[in-house]
């Protein structure tokens, strides 16, 4: 019998593709304003695994763009709430948190675990650049969401190789360190905003709230709608390869 929760997923994806994605463990890295959005759809697809990993608590910072901050919510662990909320949608499903700030002293450690797909959601370069060059040399599939921040028009998000982006300076960084790490960067899996922006004065600041590992960082303007719909494009996508409805699409494509 068919799960009534999963009832118009399983429409689209076919009653295999839905088994898939129940035997599946996604591991998503980063729950802040693209990966909690990236979480929330992949909770509500039905996957049977999760193991969500972040260091950071929800300040008030948050709530214009993070889908898991709420006034109720300030000062709490992102992985508490994240596990809470994918409770709620699907309790059947079984969910890991694990309290860590990801770099090269502790990828080898939160890599050991078993997954199907990872989802990077990191905003951080350093740490990004460590883990997937890490994932590419283990063999694990992940996609990696590049720069949200300071973009406006979603028109212009697309999932396509880490080698296909233009016009983002994450995009930029990344592309250049991984080059140097032997990484075949058309092999990884993006998404990127090729808009070409145009930025007012007060776009980018420093402010004191924005702390990470004991260093200030510049804060970026963000809408809620582009980190949205990063995050739900990647989710996009591993459903679909996770479910094989990614390869039915591709065949289809082929024999039109």
């Amino acid at each position: 019998m068919s799960d009534i929760r999963l009832l118009r997923t399983e429409m689209l994806l076919g009653h295999e593709g839905i088994k898939k994605l129940k035997k599946s463990t996604v591991m998503i890295i980063g729950l802040g304003a693209v990966g909690g959005y990236a979480l929330e759809a992949i909770a509500r697809a039905g996957i049977g695994h999760l193991i969500l990993v972040d260091f950071d608590v929800f300040d008030e910072s948050n709530i214009n763009r993070q889908i898991l901050a709420l006034s109720s919510t300030i000062g709490r662990k992102k992985i508490d709430v994240a596990k809470e909320r994918v409770l709620e949608i699907n309790p059947s499903c079984h969910v890991e948190t694990i309290d860590m700030f990801v770099n090269s002293e502790t990828i080898s450690e939160l890599l050991s675990r078993k997954v199907d797909y990872v989802i990077d959601a990191i905003d951080a370069l350093n740490p990004k650049c460590c883990l997937m060059e890490e994932l590419y040399n283990r063999g694990l599939p992940f996609v990696s969401s590049m720069g949200a921040a300071l973009k406006s028009d979603p028109s212009f998000i697309r999932c396509a190789p880490l080698s296909g982006s233009k016009n983002c300076g994450l995009a930029k960084f990344i592309r250049k360190r991984l080059r140097k790490r032997g990484v075949e960067i058309s092999s990884v899996m993006s998404v990127f905003s090729d808009e070409q922006v145009a930025l007012p004065e007060t776009a980018i600041q420093m402010l004191e709230t924005n702390m990470q590992e004991g260093r200030n960082r510049n804060t970026m303007g963000s809408l809620p709608t582009i980190t949205a719909i990063f995050g739900l494009t990647l989710a996009n996508y591993v459903i679909k390869q996770l479910s094989g409805f990614g390869k039915k699409e591709k065949e289809n494509a082929n024999n039109t």
